[in-house]
């Protein structure tokens, strides 16, 4: 998951990136242009065009769907055994569709994942994308990934992670299922799907056991703490689960740790489960529109195969 090591790691490849521009002449604009490119989201992952300032305001959105069905997205507020949690949903008017509970990475809830919920609301799910850290947090925790990349941002970052506790991810994950299934759009009689980014990645595993009649697929995308030491691993999570696995492991990370693929899989394959894992030529943090190393091309593949599975297992 994002740490050090990580931050190390993707601050090289940066480096190499400007390197190789230089060899190939381009001017210092140019590069500059080029690497915050990968920063931005990309026209089919940005903010839906018809959100207004008065929208933003008011953490309300709409945008069309493909199939002419406005999406309504608007910031909520989901209580838990722990408190009350901050949550962007969006879905389309009229209508019901399968659940998905969106797991932020490290540094939360912000554009870049209100972006992402919207767009699997356009491709036909009811979506909640959390704030993790709302013991301690309350939005806005950080706008961007950017932010958190800074000493204040991680010094928040890390006074709020104290309070999420393998168990405190449980509760939360059925509290947030259990949300979803009382939304007028969330089709019940459907399973529901659970994605999650870096930190995230772990915390779908979490969900799934700790609502196993419920939630039928996770996708994890350079998700970080899949395999530990401890009794609840994940790993070992995963036979308390019903679901089909997607989990997608940045190419650093497996350099780092390239045993952990190996345990999953065995995991999977001992709990009886569907799974596909696979090492992305890609560095840890790829995913995601605001993060340096978003590849856009492997977030699309990514992408698509998150589609796949929701499709085939909700």
């Amino acid at each position: 998951m994002c740490d050090d090591h990580t931050e190390a790691d993707n601050e090289l490849n940066l480096r190499n990136a400007r390197l190789s521009r230089r060899e190939l002449g381009l001017g210092a604009s140019a590069t500059v242009a080029t690497l915050l490119a990968g920063c931005r989201a990309p026209a089919s992952v940005a903010e839906p065009a018809a959100v207004t300032d008065a929208a933003r305001a008011t953490g309300s959105t709409r945008a069309p769907d493909p199939s002419g069905a406005a999406i309504a997205g608007r910031m909520v507020t989901v209580d838990t055994p722990d408190g009350t949690a901050e949550a962007f949903f969006a879905a389309a008017d009229g209508s019901k569709h399968p659940g998905v509970l969106i797991w932020p990475d490290i540094a939360g809830l912000r554009p870049a994942f209100t972006a992402v919920a919207t767009r699997l609301a356009e491709a036909g799910f009811a979506v909640l994308a959390v704030n993790p850290y709302y013991r301690t947090a309350k939005m806005p925790v950080l706008d961007s990934f950017e932010q958190w990349r800074t000493e204040a941002g991680k010094a928040k970052i890390n006074a709020a992670r104290g309070a999420l506790t393998n168990d405190a991810i449980m509760r939360d994950g059925a509290a947030f299922v259990a949300w979803l299934d009382r939304q007028a759009q969330v089709d019940t009689a459907r399973k529901i799907g659970t994605t999650g980014y870096c930190m995230g990645g772990a915390f779908t595993v979490r969900t799934a056991a700790a609502a196993p009649e419920r939630v039928s697929v996770i996708g994890s995308f350079h998700g970080g703490g899949l395999v530990t030491e401890e009794a609840d691993s994940p790993h070992k999570l995963l036979a308390r689960t019903k679901v089909a696995a997607l989990i997608c492991i940045a190419a650093n990370d497996d350099e780092r740790a390239p045993e952990t693929k190996v345990t999953l899989r065995q995991a999977a394959e001992a709990a009886r489960l569907t799974a596909e894992i696979e090492v992305y030529p890609a560095q840890h943090g790829w995913c995601v529109a605001d993060s340096p190393v978003y590849d856009h091309t492997q977030a699309e593949r990514a992408w698509t195969r998150l589609l796949e599975a929701l499709a085939t297992n909700l």
